[in-house]
């Protein structure tokens, strides 16, 4: 009887990250079509109202919405059509629960103004979610560090 109540536990919690794993990987996939689109409110959505971003490049840590601000006009200009951007999210590792997830990986973010050449920069980031009224938002963004091409395909 142990084992059957084990083994119903087991495969119980394996559906269970299954399930926050497809979830998060929406999350990430969404996260890059309102960057492509320019969807600045829906991108600022995405964060709680208390996040921090810790920039491990730069050696700060600031709220979200400082950051936010930074980045609005590069979302109105993709919006616009003056710049092209787009980031995609690769992960190495996770701890994840129902309602809670850490996950650790890297982004690579490109862009480019009319006109100009396309850019792009590989970030080792640490991020942590919850979930919140059903939705996921994250709490804290950290872009530790540049990481190189190589880095990112051994993600693949």
């Amino acid at each position: 009887m142990r084992i059957l109540v084990f083994s119903v536990l087991i495969v119980s919690n394996t559906f269970a990250q299954s399930l926050t794993q497809t979830e998060l990987n929406q999350f990430w996939m969404e996260a890059s079509r309102q960057v492509k689109e320019g969807d600045f409110q829906a991108y600022s959505n995405s964060f709680h109202i208390n996040a921090i971003l810790v920039n491990g490049i730069r050696g700060e840590s600031i709220p979200i919405q400082n950051a936010l601000n930074g980045w609005k006009e590069g979302f109105d200009n993709t919006k616009a059509g003056i710049m092209n951007a787009s980031v995609e999210f690769r992960f190495s590792d996770h701890a994840i629960s129902e309602t809670t997830a850490y996950q650790r990986g890297i982004f690579l973010y490109k862009w480019q103004n009319k006109e100009e050449e396309e850019q792009e920069v590989y970030i080792h980031l640490e991020a942590l979610l919850t979930k919140i009224n059903g939705e996921w938002q994250l709490l804290m963004e950290n872009q530790k560090a540049i990481a190189t091409k190589e880095e990112w395909d051994s993600l693949d």
